[in-house]
């Protein structure tokens, strides 16, 4: 028996993988290693490379390494990048999840924990945002999600499937020991850029849109950290496999920093007064992303354990250094 991870080899999928080794269990990992890397794989786990629409592959995997679960991280996440190149996300996020589906009903796997977004709400008219509020993503990205999650839920109805949906808000961090990270080096996420700027390794950072309706106009976003993250998937996972119902949950902290509070944090930690270039806003960004999530403490028993900005902008600062010297070998 295995559980099956999806672009494990990527920033959250490694981390999943991390904590389930940690415990025991037996891992196999699936990625065609265009963001991910080999090397965020431990020894530990099996890696292969490949795609998740390949289905000859998919149901040689489950049938040979006795597959009970998926986690389904598998995807491309950059909303800008959605925007320019829709039908790549929809191939991506909503196509190839299709494939994985059908290669989990024809391979007996009964528990589907999926990777989505908050961005599946757009611009939400509550803060913060329940689960139950209409859905109405602005950019393909959260669009490409969206079609995910209806897809799984009617799977899951008609072939006696469970499972877990859980809508990431913004992710950050860096496992505490050191032994995983967002380590894509053009990667968009805010905390990384900021923690690349305080390093040298650009020029400075650029903030994108300062007249959004909030209150020093900047984005504002709930900064969860990668680990938190990692164990509600083992949460979820535990659920499922005591017979819990199917549910869909937000994975936040429920509370906002925007992006000058940000800078200002990953300043302060790395003692860096890196340049900051204001600009105009980035198409599909929502002015703000706050999770109401008391839902998943109540359901699944989650406790998260690492929500502290400043801890969270250290531990990505110190996996930049990490990267820094990996990269110099």
């Amino acid at each position: 028996m295995a559980v099956l991870v999806s672009g494990g080899a990527g920033y959250i999928g490694s981390h999943m993988v991390l904590e389930l080794l940690d415990r025991g269990e037996s891992v196999v990992v699936l990625d065609n290693l265009s963001t991910g890397f080999w090397w965020a794989v431990p020894k530990e786990a099996v890696l292969i490379q490949g795609d998740i629409a390949d289905q000859e592959l998919v149901a040689r995997v489950i049938a040979e390494h006795a597959v009970t679960e998926i986690a389904h991280f598998a995807a491309r996440i950059v909303v800008p990048e959605s925007v320019a190149d829709p039908l790549g996300y929809y191939l991506n996020n909503t196509v190839k999840t299709r494939s994985l589906l059908e290669s989990a009903v024809r391979g007996g796997v009964q528990r589907i924990i999926f990777s989505s977004t908050a961005a599946v709400y757009g611009e939400p008219a509550i803060s913060p945002v329940p689960e139950e509020i209409e859905l109405h993503p602005i950019n393909p990205y959260g669009r490409s999600k969206l079609m995910s999650e209806w897809m799984l839920s009617d799977v899951a109805r008609a072939h006696g499937l469970s499972f877990v949906v859980l809508r990431y808000f913004n992710v950050a961090g860096a496992d505490p020991k050191g032994r995983s990270g967002q380590s894509s080096p053009n990667a968009t996420h805010l905390i990384k850029v900021a923690g690349q700027a305080a390093l040298g390794q650009r020029d400075g950072l650029e903030v994108f849109g300062t007249d959004y309706p909030t209150p020093d106009g900047t984005c504002i976003r709930d900064y969860i950290h990668v680990t938190d993250l990692a164990r509600a998937h083992l949460c979820a996972l535990d659920h499922l496999r005591t017979g819990g119902k199917s549910l869909t949950l937000n994975c936040g902290y429920g509370r906002g920093y925007s992006v000058n509070e940000v800078v200002a944090v990953v300043k302060k930690v790395s003692g860096v007064d890196f340049p900051v270039k204001l600009s105009g806003r980035r198409a599909g960004d929502p002015a703000s992303l706050v999770a109401k999530a008391d839902r998943i403490r109540t359901e699944l028993g989650w406790t998260p354990e690492h929500d502290d900005l400043e801890e969270i902008v250290r531990q990505a600062l110190d996996w930049e250094q990490r990267l820094k010297t990996r990269n110099a070998v």
